[in-house]
């Protein structure tokens, strides 16, 4: 298609795109998908540590993307951070849940608050922890930074590593599978 950005999309398989096609839920590990998984500590005024964490600039307009097209995102996160809770309100998250290292029980609250049946949802997480979860959804991914266990766990495993436009290309995988791409390169006279 022209574009050399994110060219595995453009080979995607059938059944990648069929599960892809019906997601109305991305949800997502923080540490690892969302970020390169590094947590910073730096002193606060207060003269305590305290930890924040990176986010990809292309990720975020990504996860605003979806929104717009009708695909709610939330993060189920073992950590608790401050910068995970201002991330996701700035790219307008449905649900956020820290501090749950056991995550069974958070998708299970997620299924019962949403409506939405496991198999319309999605879920990227890069280390065990995660493939609970991942065995559950209809669309399990992982970044190229997962650990090997996670990645067999995947459906789908991007090129880009967490941290570093995972987000970014499951949302243009999941936005090519609806049909929707094209209106996102039209507004922006890509096309």
């Amino acid at each position: 298609h022209g574009e050399s950005l994110h060219c595995s999309v453009c080979a995607m398989n059938a059944d990648i795109e069929r599960r892809a096609a019906r997601t109305r839920l991305l949800l997502m590990d923080v540490d690892g998908v969302l970020t390169d998984g590094r947590l910073y500590n730096v002193p606060g005024p207060d003269g305590q540590m305290h930890e924040t964490k990176g986010f990809h600039a292309q990720d975020g307009i990504a996860l605003q993307w979806l929104t717009w097209h009708g695909i709610q995102t939330g993060v189920i996160s073992g950590r608790v951070s401050p910068a995970t809770e201002a991330r996701a309100a700035q790219v307008r998250m449905t649900y956020v849940y820290q501090g749950h290292i056991e995550k069974l029980p958070i998708l299970e609250e997620i299924l019962r608050r949403s409506g939405i049946p496991l198999t319309d949802m999605a879920y990227a997480g890069d280390d065990l922890t995660d493939i609970p979860v991942m065995r559950r959804v209809g669309l399990a991914l992982a970044p190229a930074n997962a650990c090997p266990e996670t990645k067999r766990a995947a459906h789908y495993v991007t090129t880009a590593a967490g941290g570093a436009g995972a987000v970014r290309e499951i949302a243009e995988i999941l936005l090519r599978a609806q049909g929707n791409w094209s209106s996102i390169l039209k507004k922006y006279e890509v096309e």
